[in-house]
């Protein structure tokens, strides 16, 4: 092998391991709480479902908008006739091959309908203003579902972090006890009982890893993301557990979030829409005044005029015998030679326009506009019902968070209390078991208490977070879980 062949080899080796080493050092990207809820937002299939609805109701409104223009129709004909037909030009019989043509213009524009497409107009634009509000809807439980999520995600890699703290001491305290056993200081006993707590606590962290891999896959499935092993949200600073300084009742946030929230907005406008509607079903039962106009015009090959191009011939004809001497009468005929009238002679000759008011009275149609009107006066009822069930609702969550979140702090403060003297007395237990002065067991028992102390204390932390974020979502602020 030559020289310059180990110099390329180790050229290409060396620019292989250059790219190895740049990709397995990339930074991989880090989610916050709003790149989550954005990409959620963004593809979402049901969000994109309900800009489509948006998109339709734009529609409907711009429909509505033409509709109070007057209509403008236009006909043209081309029709071959044959054998004994009558002419529609020349109201003559005609038994030849004729072609004939119409053209015709209409416009009609309605002056009165009992306000029916007015109404309409405003209750589209009312259902437009639905739409985009059930859309903010949709948005804002997906955004909540998402902070949920984050918030198991930080929660279940605290406790991931406690469960391998309580694994790490107990490890250097069977690394301690083996060497007391091995010296003969300690009895088997001991060591037993720790290795056990040791192999307790690796199962305890390998639960809690496997609820953490589950956590973060239930949320790259709710944001639409592709799984990936390598999904990693940022742990963000997290505001301080604590009463808030001013006092805000759940009859404040009722109050404010009446005003805001779009899923009542949503809930008034479809009581106005169902109004509107029940306008137009009473607009239907009135007479329609209406104002019109047409032209129209056609050709016939039927119609036939004098060709003057060509002299008129005198033909002679018996028109009978005189009485006495019978003698034949005859009478003399002039002949015209004819031809079809012109295409465009035609169109100017059989020109008609027409204009006229009209007006149509509805007697009796099956009493179907009266049963009409009265299915829209249930509707009206229907949702003025969905709103108050709406503004219930509303009440009932937000009561319920107040109440979770007061029930979270107190549990939190007893939590926190909890855990300082348990700690402590596992200090003091760790103390007194490393002089022989207490059993493996009790040693065991005081460090399980302290973990789950530890564990009540991040779970009602976290609880606390998502309770007073969804109370400050409904006091119009947007949603975060930092304390920027």
């Amino acid at each position: 092998m030559s020289i310059s062949r180990i110099i390329l080899g180790s050229k290409t080796l060396f620019i292989l391991l250059f790219i190895l080493i740049c990709c397995s050092g990339y930074p991989q990207k880090i989610w916050t709480l709003e790149d989550c809820i954005n990409f959620a937002l963004e593809n979402n299939l049901d969000v994109k479902k309900q800009l489509l609805t948006v998109e339709t109701t734009k529609a409907s409104l711009l429909q509505s908008k033409l509709n109070m223009l007057p209509d403008l129709n236009a006909n043209a004909t081309n029709v071959w006739n044959f054998g004994q037909t009558i002419d529609m030009y020349t109201n003559t019989f005609a038994t030849n091959t004729v072609r004939s043509n119409n053209f015709y213009i209409q416009s009609t524009f309605t002056i009165f309908s009992g306000l029916q497409k007015f109404n309409t107009l405003k209750q589209n634009q009312i259902n437009l203003l639905a739409s985009q509000y059930n859309l903010d809807v949709l948005k804002n439980d997906i955004s909540l579902a998402v902070a949920g999520f984050y918030l198991d995600i930080l929660l279940n890699l605290e406790l991931l972090d406690v469960a391998n703290g309580q694994l790490r001491i107990t490890k250097d305290q069977v690394t301690r006890i083996q060497k007391m056993v091995d010296a003969g200081a300690s009895a088997k006993g001991d060591l037993l009982n720790i290795q056990a707590q040791q192999s307790a606590e690796e199962l305890a962290s390998v639960e809690a890893e496997n609820r953490l891999t589950i956590s973060n896959l239930s949320l790259q499935q709710l944001i639409d993301l592709p799984v990936t092993k390598d999904f990693r949200v940022e742990k963000p600073v997290l505001k301080a557990v604590a009463a808030p300084k001013e006092l805000i009742t759940p009859e404040i946030i009722f109050e404010h979030a009446l005003k805001t929230r779009p899923e009542i907005k949503s809930a008034e406008l479809a009581v106005r829409s169902a109004q509107k509607y029940l306008a137009v079903m009473r607009g239907s039962v009135t007479p329609i005044l209406s104002f019109g106009g047409s032209w129209g015009t056609g050709y016939s090959g039927a119609a036939t005029e004098i060709d003057p191009s060509i002299p008129p011939v005198i033909k002679p004809y018996n028109i009978g015998i005189t009485q006495n001497s019978h003698d034949t009468v005859i009478g003399f005929d002039v002949v015209h030679a004819t031809h079809v009238t012109s295409f465009n002679d035609q169109l100017h000759q059989n020109e008609n326009q027409s204009i006229g008011f009209y007006l149509s009275v509805p007697i009796f149609n099956g009493w179907q506009g009266r049963t009409a009107i009265s299915k829209a006066k249930i509707l009206v009822h229907q949702a003025e019902y969905d709103l108050e069930i709406k503004m219930r609702d509303l009440r009932k969550l937000i009561e319920q968070a107040y109440a979770d979140a007061v029930a979270s702090l107190k549990k939190y403060n007893s939590s926190e209390e909890k855990v300082n003297a348990q700690a402590e007395s596992f200090k003091y237990t760790s103390q007194k078991f490393d002089v022989g002065m207490m059993t493996s067991f009790d040693y065991n028992n005081s460090k399980k208490d302290l973990t789950k102390a530890q564990s009540d204390l991040l779970q009602a932390k976290y609880d606390f977070i998502f309770k007073t974020t969804i109370l400050d979502f409904y006091m119009g602020n947007p949603i975060s879980i930092s304390t920027e």
